[in-house]
């Protein structure tokens, strides 16, 4: 099971950290992503981490500007965004899976979260 947190509302230019905490499974052993669905948009992957935490995937619309980490010792792994925009917007959930390749497909994480809301405001 995974447990999103940290969504809220800032302003434009500001930074928030999301969390995602992992029960019943070890985030060592999964690759983890987070993905976001904005109002009246198809959900599209945002960031991953391999398995290992060695290689992390962005999308072209975050990078530079999120940071996607992991803490095996507290099972979870974090987004850190910063210099967030109004088309940041959106619900994030974050998923977990046992794959090491093809990482911005959802169809690659077999645990999913509930999802937490940013909304940014310009």
């Amino acid at each position: 099971q995974l447990q999103a947190s940290g969504g809220g509302l800032v302003q434009a230019g500001g930074s928030l950290r999301l969390s995602c905490a992992a029960s019943g499974l070890t985030f060592s052993s999964y690759a983890g992503g987070w993905f976001r669905q904005a109002p009246g948009k198809e959900r599209e992957f945002v960031a991953a981490i391999s398995v290992s935490g060695g290689t992390t995937y962005y999308a072209d619309s975050v990078k530079g500007r999120f940071t996607i980490s992991a803490d095996n010792a507290k099972n979870t792994v974090y987004l850190q965004m910063n210099s967030l925009k109004a088309e940041d917007t959106a619900v994030y959930y974050c998923a977990a899976g046992p794959g090491r390749y093809y990482l911005r497909s959802e169809l690659k994480y077999d645990y999913w979260g509930q999802g937490t809301v940013v909304t940014v405001s310009s």
